[in-house]
């Protein structure tokens, strides 16, 4: 690569940083000196919206003998956070609408330091205030977000509270209507995180996209100025000092020499070291090369197919939210156990748990936002906050490089106003991040009776680097002719993944494996085993993503007896066991990992 090249791509990664400054958490929060706020908080459940006309988030008590206030948070619910009220309380279990979380914490005021509240999630739209005043709003269930409060923070005691609403709206992201639970709540960490009064806000460290010895790193930090920033990654024996511009923004660019490069399943990380004159923050680092070559996805070089499979940010066995290590731990090794090489992480950003252990355990991750049918495209403040959110995944997870795949949209139908819609997002992704491959999923192939071959017309596929399908074959869509004369004449240019296929199955459930509605574990195997002698008919396949990992639940799924709101397409059940269909889908991974 000449030198105009490395140039221009640092321009870039410059100039991206600096255009999310504004909107941006601080990323690798995990990384700093913080405080959580995790525990019992006191909530009060406000059916018709008239906390914020009463204002509770003063939390007035009595001072006078006339005084009453029709509100307390104490002694009254309390809710585990994280966690998600629907499962903390049966009253709640279908509950959309606000509720108010408050408790108090304790801070200690330094004049040489900045504090700043930070929330991992919360579901779906937020307002936060402290001791009696509102300091920030939040839409996005899935991204985290921050305010700082540095010069409002009382020494000694605080009064933290946290308007939270979960109500499906046109406008959200997702709509209306989606197929998994509407879970409200504070649902992961909530921090007081300190850090000095000029510290280093973000930074993105990278693999150059063609060279395999060439590290780019860019470091942005809180304030504008010219100063010296030192980058030490102590096991390649690299240690150099770049200069920020007036922006406050530096890069750099690293030859090394004798680098190990992070794979699937042979997961390797560095430990980066960013030091600026008060600051100094600590991060493992994994490179690697994620391009396509013709219909080929090569990591490192080398074509890979895509053995995947998605979850929910859900455990079953109590039906609620995800939210911690032990939650993320169960949920990987399941899908390790079943062999894949990749995760699609469906359909939102996951916690940040997830992500970073997939990548200790050498495991590709797709991310996306819930761009998930039924999404207002024609709505320009709809299209601004899937833009927001698309930048808040990205920016947190730029670093993890088992983050391979940045999805923008899940079963969308064409239209001029979708068409814009998307590729709005793809120009935000792609000014952030040019380091990963981009996709989205459709679930509009067809079969052409003339031709007696699968097909699609999507001219949005020409503007991504991989193109992904559901098709539920067997399910949703009889068989039109039988599997093995399956011709798949889809994309045929460019890499296709199946990212979502299968059937619903109620576990321990037996019966004719030619029967639909017989919710069978042999129909599913079946469909399954049908599934994969297809596969062999579409040349440009590169990955398969069975849906889905376990059973979840979801209030639209109606069957009294064999889905009782919960969607049975899991290849485990919602306590955890393996039908039929794992151990055909397990079987199937291992030959491809034997590369037959």
């Amino acid at each position: 690569m000449g030198m105009k090249k490395i140039f221009f791509s640092l321009f870039f990664i410059t100039f991206s940083i600096c255009l999310g400054a504004s909107e941006q958490a601080m990323i690798n929060v995990y990384g700093r000196d913080f405080h959580l706020l995790n525990g019992k908080w006191n909530v009060i459940v406000d059916l018709y919206d008239q906390g914020r006309r009463m204002e509770v988030y003063k939390n007035r008590v009595p001072q006078t003998k006339e005084e009453f206030y029709e509100y307390s948070f104490e002694n009254g619910i309390r809710l585990n956070v994280p966690g998600d009220w629907n499962s903390q309380s049966s009253e709640l279990k279908y509950y959309e609408g606000t509720v108010w979380y408050g408790r108090h914490f304790k801070a200690n005021i330094s004049p040489d330091k900045r504090q700043f509240l930070y929330f991992g999630a919360v579901s779906y739209r937020c307002r936060v205030y402290l001791n009696g005043h509102e300091i920030a709003s939040h839409e996005g269930g899935f991204t985290p977000f921050q305010v700082e409060v540095t010069d409002i923070l009382s020494e000694g005691d605080n009064f933290l509270v946290v308007e939270v609403n979960n109500t499906r709206s046109v406008d959200a992201i997702p709509a209306m209507a989606f197929d998994w639970w509407n879970y409200g709540g504070i649902t992961r960490d909530v921090m007081l995180v300190t850090t000095p009064r000029l510290f280093i806000r973000d930074y993105f460290v990278r693999l150059d996209n063609v060279q395999k010895d060439l590290i780019h790193a860019t470091v942005a930090l809180s304030a504008k100025g010219v100063r010296d920033v030192r980058i030490e990654i102590p096991e390649l024996n690299i240690e150099r000092t770049l200069q920020t511009n007036e922006e406050g923004v530096g890069s750099i660019s690293l030859k090394v020499r004798k680098l190990e490069l992070w794979e699937p399943e042979k997961a390797r990380l560095y430990k980066v070291v960013i030091t600026s004159e008060e600051d100094k923050i600590e991060e493992e680092i994994g490179f690697r090369q994620i391009t396509v070559d013709g219909t080929r996805i090569l990591v490192n070089g080398n074509p890979v197919f895509m053995r995947s499979i998605s979850f929910h940010e859900e455990i079953p066995q109590r039906m609620g939210r995800a939210f911690s290590e032990a939650d993320a731990s169960m949920l990987l090794n399941e899908a390790k156990a079943l062999g894949v090489n990749m995760i699609r992480l469906a359909h939102y950003p996951q916690n940040e748990y997830t992500v970073r252990m997939a990548e200790k355990m050498g495991i590709i991750l797709w991310q996306e936002i819930p761009i998930w049918q039924g999404i207002d495209f024609e709505d320009r403040g709809t299209m601004e906050k899937a833009q927001t959110m698309l930048g808040e995944m990205i920016n947190r997870d730029k670093n993890r490089c088992a983050v391979c795949f940045w999805g923008v949209a899940n079963e969308t139908k064409p239209s001029d106003a979708r068409n814009s819609f998307l590729l709005s997002l793809l120009e935000k992704a792609r000014s952030i991040d040019r380091s990963r491959l981009y996709v989205a999923a459709f679930d509009l192939v067809y079969f052409n009776k003339e031709t007696r071959h699968f097909e699609m017309d999507d001219p949005f596929t020409s503007n991504l680097d991989v193109v992904a399908v559901n098709k539920y074959m067997g399910w949703y869509h009889p068989w039109p002719l039988s599997p093995e004369e399956a011709i798949w004449d889809v994309v045929p240019d460019k890499p296709l993944i199946i990212s979502e296929f299968g059937g619903e199955a109620l576990y321990g459930q037996h019966g004719d494996e030619e029967v639909t509605s017989s919710w069978s574990e042999e129909y599913q195997a079946k469909l399954y085993r049908d599934n994969i002698e297809m596969f062999n008919h579409i040349p440009n396949l590169c990955g398969v993503s069975p849906w889905v990992l376990f059973d979840f639940r979801s209030p639209f799924r109606f069957h009294p007896t064999n889905q009782d709101g919960w969607n049975r397409k899991g290849l485990l059940s919602d306590q955890g066991l393996r039908k039929k269909a794992w151990y055909v889908m397990h079987e199937y991974y291992k030959q491809k990992k034997l590369g037959k």
